[in-house]
């Protein structure tokens, strides 16, 4: 007996950031992944924003599956993010997986990677993570964006020890605020970051979400003010459904 299956679609990223240029004439940096795309799917999708005129991407090679304990690339597909990186680059000199394709036009995407001021929760150290990263910069890679951190020393420490290691693009703080008590161990067990213990309290005291909210801005404002007298080239906000509470906190810088 067949089974109706009711199923949501929604615009995948190339409308996104279309859409995102046409209505606010900015510009847009999708996400590209490894997992759920063969190299083939990727070359279609990176050769629609060439098209649009999206040349920023920022490459990661994406969580696991929900029904997978570890990642698992696509028949097809790429395995890591520095091999992503080397297919955005061939294409970056007219290279397509079609050997039979001939000038087929030069892509100028310029290419973002992820960075872990705590260190990747897969990385065995720090140092080993930051191999990786030094090796991806060099592939190709022209600025770091970093996984949301709570406190700024630990951006500094990374920031450091990314120059020590020869890593000389630029590197842009991810930052998120806390919007309600759940986030204290939802976050760390998913992002896989630490909550400071002064966070944390002021956060616990909180008798409503909205109290929690206000909280969450004050720390995100003061983190962005430390940050921007740090001498940061950008500041990268991660919204997760909450636009307003950025939108407010950035009010608060300019």
């Amino acid at each position: 007996m067949e089974e109706k299956v009711d199923v949501r679609k929604r615009p995948g990223t190339v409308g996104i950031c279309a859409a995102i240029m046409n209505h606010y004439n900015v510009d847009a940096v999708p996400h590209i992944i490894c997992g759920g795309f063969t190299k083939r799917e990727t070359e279609d999708a990176l050769i629609d924003l060439d098209f649009l005129g999206i040349d920023n991407a920022l490459v990661l090679r994406g969580d696991a599956a929900k029904n997978e304990s570890s990642f698992e690339p696509e028949k097809d597909g790429n395995h890591f993010a520095i091999d992503l990186i080397k297919q955005v680059n061939n294409m970056n000199n007219g290279i397509y997986l079609d050997e039979d394709i001939k000038n087929g036009g030069q892509t100028k995407f310029c290419v973002g990677v992820a960075g872990y001021p705590e260190k990747h929760f897969e990385a065995p150290n720090l140092e080993i993570d930051l191999k990786h990263l030094k090796n991806k910069v060099d592939e190709g890679a022209g600025y770091i964006m970093t996984q949301m951190f709570f406190d700024n020393q630990k951006f500094y420490d990374f920031v450091k020890a990314c120059r020590d290691m020869g890593i000389t693009v630029p590197i842009i703080p991810g930052l998120k605020p806390i919007t309600n008590k759940k986030q204290l161990s939802v976050l760390p067990r998913i992002f896989h970051v630490d909550i400071p213990t002064e966070l944390s309290n002021a956060i616990n005291k909180c008798k409503t979400d909205a109290d929690c909210e206000q909280v969450g801005t004050e720390w995100l404002v003061q983190q962005s003010k430390e940050l921007k007298a740090f001498g940061v080239p950008v500041l990268h906000y991660y919204t997760l459904g909450k636009p307003k509470v950025i939108y407010n906190a950035v009010k608060e810088l300019v």
